[in-house]
C-alpha cells in the first residue's frame, strides 16, 4: 500500500482513509536477497518479561539488549504531536497503542525525563516517525516488555 498522511496534513500524501487497502502477501523469501528465506530468518523468543514500572531496569535492558516494546494510552492531543516532549494535556482517550522505546533523556527546556520512541504510523508523523514521551505519562512505564531471542 502507498504511504498516506496518518494523523497529519500533507501536501504530497493522501489521507489514509482515501487509500484503498490491500491484503498483504506473505512471501517466503526476501525480494532483495533470495538466499534469505522465512524459515532461516525467523526469530523466536526464549523468554519474555516486563519491568513493573522500574525505569532503571528498563534503561539497563535497553543498554544491554537494545530496544524494548511498550504500550500506552493515546489521547487526542497525541495525534498532532510534532516535536518536544509529549505529555497528555487535553482530549479524550482513543485507546491503547504499541510502540518501540530505543532511548531516553532529559529535556532541559521542559524539565522532563523522557523515553525516545519509534511510532509505526509513518515518517511524516512526529519527528520522522519518532517521538519523545514523558516517562510515566499515559501509563507507559507500566507497559514495557522485552524478550530474549535465539
Amino acid at each position: 500500500m502507498p504511504e498516506c498522511a496518518h494523523h497529519v496534513t500533507s501536501a504530497t500524501l493522501l489521507p489514509c482513509d482515501q487509500i484503498t487497502t490491500v491484503a498483504p502477501t506473505c512471501p517466503s523469501s526476501c525480494p532483495s536477497n533470495s538466499t534469505i528465506t522465512y524459515g532461516t530468518d525467523k526469530k523466536q523468543t526464549i523468554s519474555n518479561y516486563g519491568f513493573g514500572g522500574d525505569v532503571l531496569a528498563i534503561q539497563q535492558d535497553i543498554q544491554t539488549y537494545g530496544s524494548v516494546s511498550a504500550a500506552f494510552t493515546v489521547y487526542e492531543d497525541f495525534l498532532t504531536y510534532s516535536g518536544g516532549v509529549y505529555y497528555h494535556q487535553t482530549g479524550a482517550s482513543l485507546g491503547g497503542h504499541a510502540i518501540k522505546i530505543f532511548g531516553w533523556g532529559y529535556d532541559v527546556p521542559s524539565g522532563l525525563n523522557y523515553w525516545l520512541c519509534m511510532n509505526s504510523w509513518n515518517n511524516t508523523w512526529g519527528v520522522n516517525g519518532t517521538f519523545m514521551i514523558e516517562m510515566g505519562n499515559c501509563g507507559i512505564n507500566n507497559e514495557v516488555n522485552a524478550g530474549h531471542v535465539f
